[in-house]
């Protein structure tokens, strides 16, 4: 058997990220960019106000207070959006709302606050300071400034400040299409009867939901009968269509297990007897013309996720063009478990904190990798290295997180809460 980090390493040396794209900004969301980007305009593009309020000329405002206002007629009004040339005379002010252009010749703006809000005449109770409540045109963003650097990825505050910056399309890493195929005759869609011996594929919806967590884009989630030519046909017509290709089962040692067969002497593929637990049976290589990777993972539920988190996720990620690593963590065992010897041993744990605030973990259900019940409960995978026979209580372990750090914390939270309001009652 060769070690977990020796596979992972063999299989990031042959993960390359997908051909860039140029897209519209909109539809970036969620990839990463190849090139610096610039802005092409001012930000703002234009003086504007701040405040709902009246653009003065400072000069007319000498010696404004609570006690002496100062009344000037107003010359009219200007609104966000107005595309008017507006001139501030001498002895004037302009109403203006939020974001609409200063008036040539205004340079401060009092607040509605600081006057009475007379329409026509107001009483303006402040002299203000120079450039009071205007917003300069390039104060915060001047034409030609890098926006985003080259490695970024794409989100919200990202789009919005593409698109202010006049940016409306984006070289990108492109979207790595995923294509999902469960193996086996025994395996029935679900929503479909189930018969006798059959099972639902939780398999492949599972991958879906993996692969959409860590940003990739599912283009086909399917089936492999235990037939060789459909299974050849299949996986050659997925290297075509995806950037990443992902089988579960078919891969160990039986009669029936044809994914290995189908596939063993193609391109870079190796299957090999990976040092852990579960998943120890895996394959890799790139396929195809297109040099598409391809995973095949064991069969049974656990070892599929395990599988999916210790190896396809950093793979996918790669291939992205992200960097965001696993979600790690430390943790301590509230109990004991045995561990498998000459394995890293991966096991699920439920996250708790103990009286120092440390994340104290205890294993969700039983250790078979068949069990798929505990998988709804399991706040990551605590993992114990090969030399370990048996993890002991109090122990500090590694734990790679299967949800949000943030959202194990919020859950934490509310149940320290709920504590706290029962012994109050």
């Amino acid at each position: 058997m060769i070690s977990v980090d020796e596979h992972l390493d063999s299989v990031l040396a042959q993960v390359e990220p997908v051909a860039p794209v140029t897209l519209p900004v909109r539809r970036a969301q969620g990839l990463v960019t190849t090139a610096d980007v610039h802005s092409r305009v001012d930000l703002p593009r234009f003086d504007n106000s701040s405040m709902d309020g009246y653009a003065v000329r400072r000069a007319d405002l000498e010696g404004a207070s609570s006690e002496n206002p100062v009344v000037l007629p107003v010359a009219g009004d200007v609104a966000a959006g107005d595309q008017s040339q507006h001139v501030l005379a001498p002895g004037q002010v302009w109403r203006i709302m939020t974001g609409a252009p200063m008036p040539e010749g205004a340079d401060a703006v009092v607040k509605v606050e600081d006057t009475d809000g007379h329409p026509h005449e107001p009483q303006l109770r402040v002299h203000p300071d120079e450039g009071a409540h205007i917003r300069r045109a390039g104060e915060d963003v001047r034409a030609g400034d890098l926006i985003l650097p080259a490695g970024s990825r794409v989100g919200a505050g990202e789009i919005a400040a593409l698109l202010s910056s006049g940016v409306t399309e984006v070289e990108v890493v492109g979207p790595v299409r995923v294509a999902i195929l469960s193996t086996g005759d025994e395996l029935v869609p679900a929503g479909e009867p189930v018969g006798p011996g059959q099972i639902v594929d939780s398999n492949g919806p599972m991958l879906e939901a993996l692969v959409r967590d860590a940003g990739g884009h599912v283009v086909h989630v399917g089936h492999l009968p235990d037939d060789e030519g459909a299974t050849k046909k299949q996986l050659h017509r997925m290297l075509d269509h995806a950037d990443l290709v992902i089988t579960t089962g078919g891969v160990s040692k039986g009669e029936f297990d044809l994914v290995k067969k189908v596939l063993t002497g193609q391109g870079s593929m190796e299957f090999v007897e990976v040092a852990m637990q579960p998943g120890k049976p895996q394959g890799f290589g790139v396929l195809g013309r297109r040099d598409v990777p391809v995973f095949t993972l064991p069969g049974n539920p656990v070892s599929t996720l395990v599988s999916f988190e210790v190896f396809v996720r950093p793979a996918l990620q790669r291939r992205a063009g992200r960097r965001e690593g696993a979600q790690l963590a430390r943790g301590f065992a509230t109990t004991g478990w045995r561990s498998s010897p000459d394995r890293q041993t991966y096991t699920r744990v439920r996250v708790d904190r103990d009286p120092t605030g440390a994340y104290a973990v205890s294993p969700a259900g039983g250790a078979g990798s068949h069990l798929v019940g505990p998988l709804a409960v399991a706040d990551a995978l605590a993992i114990s290295e090969p030399e370990v026979n048996e993890v002991s209580a109090g122990s500090e372990l590694d734990l790679l997180l299967l949800r949000p750090r943030a959202e194990i914390d919020a859950r934490l939270h509310a149940e320290g809460q709920g504590d706290e309001a029962g012994e109050d009652g």
